[in-house]
Order: structure tokens, then C-alpha cells, then sequence
């Protein structure tokens, strides 16, 4: 039997395009997932009335895998003893980006964890050579735990770090948020920042008149409850500094990791969250579908439920795969498949331009 719609008030509330509270956004997860997937598309014409979506030709360069921090979800980080610790040269890293270039790319996330021997002026460096080398390139780069550890490192306050980065050539930096709740954290990885230490990076952030993004990696035993205080964390932020461009969900990937017996996400329980949080996360203008972790079908269906982005080609991705997750796309795949949900495919830049549009 199909589940009845309790709330007709939030129903209305929903397609008028006003704000619900945290107590309604945790109602939402009863619903009928074709009546939330329609609600989660009206709220993405309010938020983004165009069918187009968006993509955009990247390459993560992680250049080291050797990571204090050694958190319980990884399988990438050293101590995992999966993949040997290693630490890529700068004609490593130039080398990976003139591939990206040749292919026509435009955006290089560089990104490493926590380094124990790296300083500020270890990244400062890297950033400038890379930009000296490739003036075109747009870096978005990093993460708020690893501008947090360059701070601490190099004895500055966070503000002075992402002052510095920006100074030496740094574009933007990933939101990356893992799960935004204090006591998922304490848990899964302790090492790394608080849920205020993450709010005070993109402060700074804005401070500095830089963009972020933020993202959600859920099924690490949170509930509900917990959900919703993670999109709340972000709701707050961003109406307080306005720099998050987007939201990324991606489920967590047991396998390989010190988690791997949890109980791995299903697809419905990605789609439920992703059109919460397009209902939920009125102050944002992208949501990307996550066919990396999702895979390049759900990824199509979650374009009907709320998102309005693709994300990366991501040439190289080596953090998720070494999970065992192999998904792979490349620019005529993500077109056709975008096409095929009844959208307008586009090639944007790191700021959400147009680069080039299929009609």
C-alpha cells in the first residue's frame, strides 16, 4: 500500500517555496519517495528554473596519502595498509595536470590529508609553483581539515592560513564535511576537526572572499535526527556567509575500511536525502548528483528529485576506488546520460559559467 502523505500543510508549504524547520525536513523521510522526489524537484526550479545541467572537467591529484589523522572510513590513508605511503614530486603534479589539460580540463583539486611533516609553507609552495606553471588553472583545492592542520602546524591563526593560500594562488576549497555532528565524529574520525572548527574554515573562507562547497558522507550509524542537524549546520552558514556554491551527498563506502561490517546505504536512502536537502537547503543554488559513490543510473534518477549538477569527470579518483568502488565516466558518457533524463547538458567552469551547451 502506498504511504499516505500526513501533512498537507507542509505539502503546500514546500510548493510555495517557504522555508521548512528542521522538525519538518525530519518528516520528510516518511514520505512516498515519488511524492518527495516531486517535491524535491519543484524546489529545485524555485532554487534553479533552467534544465540545464551541469558538469565540469576535472582531476584530484592527491599527493600524498600519508595522513595523521587515520580516519575509520578511509581506505586510502597509509596506516590503512591497503596502498603504500607515498608522496608525489611537483613533476608528479605537472604531469597530472598537463593531462587534464590536453583533455581539455579547467579545475585540479589537489588534496592530502594531514601531513605530519607538512607546514604552511610546504602548501604555499605547492600552490605557487603549480600556478606559476599553469596560470589558467583554477585550484579548488584542500579541505577544511587540512587548512585547519596547516594552521596548527605553522603555529597561525586559521584566518592568516587561507590568507596565505589565497596570496600563493589558491582558487577556492572543498567544504568537505564528512558528517557535521560532534558525536559521529568523536567516533569515526577524532582527529580531524569539530563541527565549529569546520564553520570557523568557511568563515574564513568568506573573509577572504573566497567560495567553498559543502558535502554530506552519511551511513556511519547517524540517525535521522542527525541528518538534519548536518544540513543544518550548512543552512546556517551559508545564510550567514553565502560562499557555498554547492551541496554534494555521497553515501560512505564500507568496504576495506576499519567499518567495513556497517550496513552499506541503498539507493533510496540516497535519493530520500538528496531531495530533503534541496527542500531543506533553500540557500543553495547546486546539488550534485554523486555518481561516483551512486553510480551513473541513480545519479540520471536523482536529477528528477532535486539535483541540477553533475559534478566532475574527475579523470583520476583514487580515495573512493580504493574502497572498491570502480565507477568511471568520461564527457560523452555524462552527456548522454544527462540528455537522456530530458536535461540540457553543459560544460560549466569552477564558478558555474557555461563553457559549452548540446542542445
Amino acid at each position: 500500500m502506498k504511504p499516505v502523505r500526513q501533512n498537507n500543510e507542509l505539502y503546500h508549504k514546500i510548493y510555495q517555496g517557504d522555508r521548512i524547520t528542521p522538525s519538518e525536513a525530519l518528516e520528510l523521510f516518511s514520505w512516498d519517495i515519488i511524492d518527495l522526489g516531486k517535491a524535491g524537484d519543484i524546489r529545485r526550479k524555485l532554487a534553479f528554473p533552467k534544465e540545464t545541467v551541469g558538469f565540469i572537467i576535472d582531476r584530484i591529484v592527491n599527493f600524498t596519502n600519508i595522513c595523521e589523522a587515520a580516519c575509520e572510513f578511509c581506505a586510502f590513508h597509509a596506516r590503512a595498509n591497503l596502498i603504500a605511503p607515498y608522496e608525489l614530486s611537483m613533476e608528479d603534479i605537472f604531469s597530472k595536470i598537463e593531462e587534464l589539460l590536453d583533455a581539455g580540463g579547467t579545475q585540479v583539486m589537489l588534496q592530502g590529508g594531514l601531513h605530519p611533516g607538512y607546514t604552511l609553507n610546504t602548501y604555499i609552495d605547492m600552490v605557487s609553483s603549480v600556478k606559476k606553471r599553469f596560470p589558467d588553472i583554477y585550484l579548488h583545492s584542500f579541505s577544511p581539515s587540512e587548512i585547519v592542520h596547516i594552521s596548527r602546524k605553522s603555529a597561525l591563526p586559521v584566518n592568516d592560513a587561507v590568507n596565505a593560500l589565497k596570496s600563493a594562488g589558491l582558487d577556492s576549497v572543498p567544504g568537505a564535511s564528512d558528517l557535521l555532528v560532534d558525536r559521529i565524529r568523536a567516533r569515526v574520525s577524532p582527529k580531524k576537526i569539530t563541527v565549529e572548527e569546520w564553520r570557523e574554515v568557511i568563515r574564513c573562507l568568506y573573509r577572504n572572499d573566497m567560495v567553498s562547497s559543502a558535502t554530506m558522507t552519511y551511513g556511519m550509524g547517524e540517525t535521522d535526527e542527525e541528518k538534519i542537524d548536518h544540513l543544518t549546520v550548512i543552512r546556517d552558514i551559508q545564510d550567514e556567509t553565502g560562499i557555498l556554491q554547492s551541496f554534494i551527498p555521497w553515501s560512505f563506502s564500507p568496504e576495506k575500511t576499519r567499518m567495513e561490517n556497517s550496513p552499506p546505504a541503498t539507493g533510496i536512502d540516497y535519493l530520500k536525502i538528496l531531495a530533503v536537502a534541496r527542500i531543506f537547503l533553500d540557500n543553495i543554488t547546486h546539488i550534485q548528483a554523486g555518481w561516483l559513490t551512486e553510480g551513473l543510473k541513480l545519479a540520471q534518477v536523482a536529477l528528477t528529485m532535486g539535483a541540477n549538477d553533475m559534478g566532475g569527470v574527475l579523470m583520476e579518483e583514487v580515495v573512493v576506488k580504493a574502497t572498491g568502488i570502480t565507477t568511471r565516466t568520461n564527457k560523452k558518457e555524462l552527456i548522454h546520460i544527462i540528455q537522456n533524463a530530458g536535461k540540457i547538458p553543459v560544460q560549466r567552469d569552477s564558478r558555474y559559467q557555461v563553457i559549452k551547451e548540446w542542445v
